[in-house]
């Protein structure tokens, strides 16, 4: 079993390759070049080093929301294209669940936390210390304030993890009461290598769609959307 998966859901693009329970490769890349600019030449360049045809995959699986917009919709039709070119099923992974797999086995809870602008984020937190993560606070878009109140509320040890680190770790510090930490480099951001676990165990549980059938998970509109429905609602008067 050869399964493929990809994450661009957030500042990162990453792909790894899992032949049954052997991670074979992996490749990560954090600068600003757009992931469609990327994704496909890290897929081929792992796949040529680690010896592996691209028509001897048995599935892909793929980072499906919440996250960037467009970084999703790139990760979407990469993977939607090899599947259907391949006649391969796709495995979604929750983009939070692959986030928080990064420290299985942690004693603390793990708290991914991904910007979504306007002073929200994508978060969810969850017991890693099983298989697979563990909703403990299901994942949702919400001001930051409400993800801080209900660190606070349950008093636990966490560890934090995603790019909203990097955006919020100064109002984390000042308002977390509850023991926390920041995950390292290592994991902190997306990766595909998770994403590949947690799909295998998906795959043996049956959770695998047709590549036709897959669609990305956002949590909330896009700009773009919320702008049109905005216009909507209060259309301009003649002459305005």
């Amino acid at each position: 079993m050869k399964i493929l998966a990809i994450d661009s859901s957030g500042l990162v693009a990453t792909v790894a390759l899992l032949c049954e329970n052997i991670l074979v490769g992996e490749y990560t890349i954090h600068n600003k070049k757009t992931h469609s600019q990327t994704l496909l030449p890290m897929i081929h360049d792992m796949l040529q080093m680690a010896g592996t045809d691209v028509k001897e995959l048995d599935a892909v699986a793929v980072a499906s929301g919440p996250g960037s917009f467009t970084g999703l919709r790139i990760g979407a039709s990469t993977a939607k294209g090899l599947a259907q070119a391949l006649g391969i099923p796709i495995i979604p992974v929750p983009t939070l669940e692959g986030l928080a797999y990064n420290a299985a086995g942690a004693d603390a809870l793990a708290c991914p936390l991904m910007d979504a602008r306007r002073n929200q984020v994508y978060y969810g937190i969850y017991n890693v210390k099983g298989e697979k993560p563990e909703a403990i606070v299901e994942p949702e878009a919400a001001p930051i304030q409400k993800m801080i109140d209900k660190i606070n509320e349950l008093g636990l040890p966490v560890l934090f993890m995603g790019d909203g680190t990097a955006v919020f770790g100064e109002k984390l510090k000042e308002e977390i009461t509850a023991p926390y930490a920041f995950g390292a480099d290592s994991v902190r951001y997306q990766r595909a290598s998770s994403v590949a676990s947690l799909g295998r165990r998906y795959l043996e549980e049956g959770k695998q769609i047709e590549a036709g059938a897959f669609a990305p998970v956002y949590f909330r509109l896009s700009q773009a959307e919320r702008e049109r429905l905005e216009k909507e609602r209060n259309p301009s008067r003649p002459g305005e």
